[in-house]
């Protein structure tokens, strides 16, 4: 039954279209005859009156197309020009499948990178109004975003007026008691209103009520959805129940919704309440503690960002020990999120612009060789009467297949481009990065992929439109129109490629510094040996170590029985890793000297005896730690270079003491020790001064331990859980990992490696393609100068003449190309100063090494239609001319 009404259809479209050409037929006959009649009738013969009446009449063909315009743009056609640009295509299968394939590079590397931009920059947090949300923190000269202490938040909170609500948060970790041992869980503790303030309702059970964050209320815990569905297998009755944390019974009142994300803390598994409970907690001084708030209606956060400003002025006044220099910063939610990984999205999508930039030249440069191929069948349609109209539809349905066809390739690339990137991502990494989760196609990354196929349809199908109109299209009935379009083709050809020369320049420049900035960042002289270092987390329940005596037994137990495993050269324990960050610092003041108040910052490690040898430091003056030192023996520190030369320049820091800023009694300590510099801080960070603390002296129950091998660190990584589990079943042992993998895993390394890498293929694509570009136009400019050089050799030019003028004429375009290219390079390089590690945007070696590769490869893509151009013979060029 459908087939016969679709084949009724067919019919009925074919009886109109002929009714409708026979009428007009019938009506161009009329005409004909009604003018014969007229010149007859004016004393004309028949003959010669019908030959006045058909040249009257103008092109019947020509005429008949004019009135299917004017008639309007009929399905008809469109399927004619569809069917027709298919068989061009067919009939060109090396240029469809190269026009293709360009097309669907340049838009598939940009539609993966703007889906990456778009997850992480352009859409919205996934909460209510989130345009009003807020991060709120402290600001000093060394850290524009400093975390508040907790009497700094209370005071905040109480004086600020331009806050709907304000909250707090820190990140924490747990030892969570199972019924196979005990494991450690990242947690997080927040303020009462927090998720409130997010706008954040459990899908299971309550939220957090105002009292629940008071020192001495019910320990209460919310669960992620991950955990709910892990540990406890989605069930609905996991309200009410309690879980042990730490040692600590906490009440489980909820669940957090599926879709709940909080990039700057999402891996954590329990939320409770956050209770000043803790020393920190009591102490103005310790700022562990980031804030989030609410702007309220009509309040901008410039706005808020001045009034916080101002009760920071307050507070430092009130309390100018513990406040000195502290301000406040105020920023979107979404810029403290991906303030990070800002840079290197903006590089990565400036440099898949780029590289669909020269795509698109590339795929212009090859429609303007087929349109120069089709000049005599276009001259011959237009003769036969095709109006420039119907020309231009044919092209524009010629560039649309092609931008059609690139287009879902291009789809498929970015997919998979999507996949492996996010692949190379680091579970750590990832974890910081939620909204990337489940990435892939939306309605932002459809819009713009449609835009993108919508700007190059737009051009690939003007091109050849233009070029004929630029042109008078009978010219190509005649072979004397061979030079002149031939000409005209070269030179729009020839600026076509110094702009993919110049792109390409461009991005070799940004791939070559961002490659030279990896290197030296994967090469910082970390001032110890990184090779055959295992490393591992560990946490202890504060219930069952609340005492100092307790937590040091532990570790000497564990020291000695990880240093008693076979390979093991030494063991070591330290309270934060090397090549970490620079944080957990102190406030120091020296006892005898005369104090203006001002902070002097410094990071703060507390290490175990052994840590400087199993680190394979380097001991300047004095002494190391000894195990037999405890809280009981006076108090010592061993301080690092660059403490010794900023505090103590020119004399010898050995035997002074040290102390926090109101020389309290118990924090005064003697520096028994000088150690050579490493790498305290992220990569890319500077080298800040350091104090040791001895751990015997200044003991945590989270900690890390570092082992030295003799063998191949990851062979001992296996046995460490086991070996700590022997002293202490109830220590909660992280995944270990060995130090290299930390350091190459490290978000620095992560973000200068990942754009090195990308930004390089990015730029090898543009080298090839421009310099295919630039061979197809000195080879389209050979074939086109045949005679010509012809005539020179016949004449008695020499091969090394015919060398000369071909290479002259690309050296020209690849001159102007790499100048204009180095010029923006610089510029470029600006743009991405925040990615370079060590190196200049006008780093010499790189600009003149990418110009040495372009043109030698440039070059040699001349070098084959040279040598083709030096091997014509006259005789065969000026008998085929």
């Amino acid at each position: 039954m459908n087939a016969m009404v679709r084949t009724m259809k067919r019919l009925s479209i074919l009886l109109a279209r002929n009714r409708f050409r026979n009428e007009l037929d019938e009506e161009m006959a009329f005409h004909r005859e009604q003018t014969e009649r007229e010149f007859i009738n004016g004393g004309m013969a028949p003959g010669a009156a019908r030959y006045a009446a058909m040249r009257q009449f103008g092109n019947t063909t020509r005429a008949r197309e004019r009135s299917h315009e004017m008639v309007g743009f009929k399905a008809e056609t469109v399927l004619q020009d569809l069917r027709f640009a298919l068989r061009q295509l067919r009939k060109n299968p090396g240029f469809a499948l190269t026009t293709i394939l360009i097309l669907a590079l340049g838009i598939g590397a940009s539609v993966a990178i703007f889906a990456f931009v778009d997850a992480a920059l352009i859409k919205p947090l996934p909460y209510p109004n989130p345009a009003r949300l807020v991060a709120v923190n402290e600001s000093t000269d060394l850290f524009p975003r400093n975390n508040l202490s907790y009497p700094d938040y209370v005071d905040w909170k109480r004086l600020s007026t331009v806050f709907s609500s304000m909250e707090i948060f820190t990140g924490t970790g747990y030892a969570l008691f199972t019924p196979t041992g005990t494991e450690p869980v990242p947690g997080e503790r927040v303020s009462a209103g927090f998720f409130s303030t997010l706008g954040i309702e459990p899908m299971l059970g309550r939220n957090f009520r105002a009292g629940d964050d008071v020192a001495g209320a019910a320990p209460v815990v919310l669960l992620s959805y991950r955990t709910w569905q892990r540990r406890y297998g989605g069930r609905t009755d996991v309200v009410g129940q309690v879980v042990n944390l730490s040692g600590i019974a906490h009440t489980i009142v909820g669940v957090l919704p599926d879709d709940f994300q909080f990039a700057l803390r999402d891996d954590a598994e329990f939320w409770e309440p956050l209770q000043p409970t803790r020393e920190c907690d009591k102490r103005r001084s310790c700022h562990n503690l980031d804030g989030v708030g609410r702007l309220k209606d009509g309040v901008s956060v410039a706005s808020a960002m001045a009034q916080m400003k101002s009760i920071a002025a307050q507070l430092e006044k009130q309390y100018p020990d513990s406040n000195r220099g502290n301000s406040a910063s105020v920023v979107p939610l979404s810029e403290a999120i991906t303030g990070d990984i800002r840079p290197i999205f903006l590089v990565l999508l400036g440099g898949a612009g780029l590289l669909l930039l020269i795509a698109c030249v590339n795929v212009s440069s090859l429609l303007l060789v087929r349109a120069e191929s089709r000049r005599r069948e276009i001259a011959v349609r237009g003769a036969l009467g095709a109006s420039r109209g119907r020309l231009s539809r044919q092209f524009v349905t010629e560039g649309l297949t092609l931008v059609v066809a690139g287009s879902v390739a291009g789809l498929g690339f970015a997919y998979g481009g999507m996949k492996v990137l996010v692949g190379l991502i680091s579970k750590n990494m990832m974890i910081g990065m939620p909204y990337l989760r489940g990435l892939g196609f939306n309605a932002h990354v459809l819009v713009f992929a449609g835009c993108l196929a919508m700007l190059a349809a737009i051009l690939f199908s003007i091109t050849p439109i233009l070029h004929f109109r630029l042109s008078k299209m009978r010219d190509g009935l005649t072979e004397g129109a061979r030079g002149s379009a031939g000409t005209m083709w070269r030179r729009m050809g020839a600026n076509l490629v110094v702009v993919e020369l110049a792109t390409a320049v461009v991005l070799l420049t940004g791939a070559g510094l961002l490659g030279k900035s990896l290197y030296k960042l994967l090469h910082v002289d970390l001032g110890f040996q990184s090779d055959h270092l295992a490393t591992v987390d560990i946490g202890l329940p504060d219930a069952a170590f609340s005492k100092d005596e307790q937590v040091v037994a532990f570790a000497r137990s564990v020291v000695e029985r990880v240093q008693g495993l076979p390979g093991v050269e030494s063991a070591a324990i330290t309270s934060v890793l090397p090549v970490s960050c620079n944080c957990n610092t102190d406030w120091v003041r020296f006892v005898g000297r005369p104090y203006n108040g001002n902070h002097n910052e410094v990071n703060e490690r507390d290490v175990s005896a052994g840590f400087f040898n199993t680190l394979h430091g380097k001991l300047l003056r004095g002494r190391y730690f000894t195990d037999a030192e405890d809280g009981r023996k006076p108090m010592v520190i061993i301080v690092n270079e660059a403490f010794a030369k900023k505090y103590f320049p020119g004399e010898d820091p050995i035997g002074k003491r040290v102390g926090d800023t109101e020389l309290t009694p118990k924090s005064i300590r003697e520096i028994v020790g000088v150690v050579a510099d490493f790498k305290d801080a992220g990569l890319a960070q500077e080298q800040w001064p350091a104090e040791y603390f001895h751990f015997n002296q200044n003991t945590d129950t989270y900690f890390s331990m570092m082992v030295r091998t003799r063998q191949d660190e990851q062979t001992i990584l296996p046995v460490l859980a086991a070996t700590i589990h022997q002293v202490s079943s109830q220590a909660a042992v992280e995944e270990g990992s060995t130090m290299t993998q930390r350091i190459n895993d490290s978000q620095t390394a992560y973000i200068h490696r990942s754009a090195a890498y990308l930004v390089g293929g990015f730029a090898a694509l543009a080298l090839v393609l421009g310099v295919v570009g630039l061979y197809g136009v000195i080879a389209y400019s050979v074939s086109q100068r045949t005679r010509e050089i012809g005539v020179r050799m016949a004449l008695g030019a020499q091969k090394s003449s015919v060398y000369q003028l071909i290479l002259g004429e690309a050296g020209r375009l690849i001159a102007v190309g790499v100048v204009v290219g180095l010029a923006g390079s610089v510029g470029a390089a600006r743009l991405m100063d925040k990615l370079l590690f060590g190196v200049q945007a006008w780093d010499a070696g790189t600009l003149l090494g990418v110009a040495l590769v372009l043109a030698a490869a440039a070059m040699l893509a001349s070098y084959f239609p040279a040598r083709r151009a030096a091997s014509v013979n006259p005789t065969e060029a000026l008998r085929a001319e």
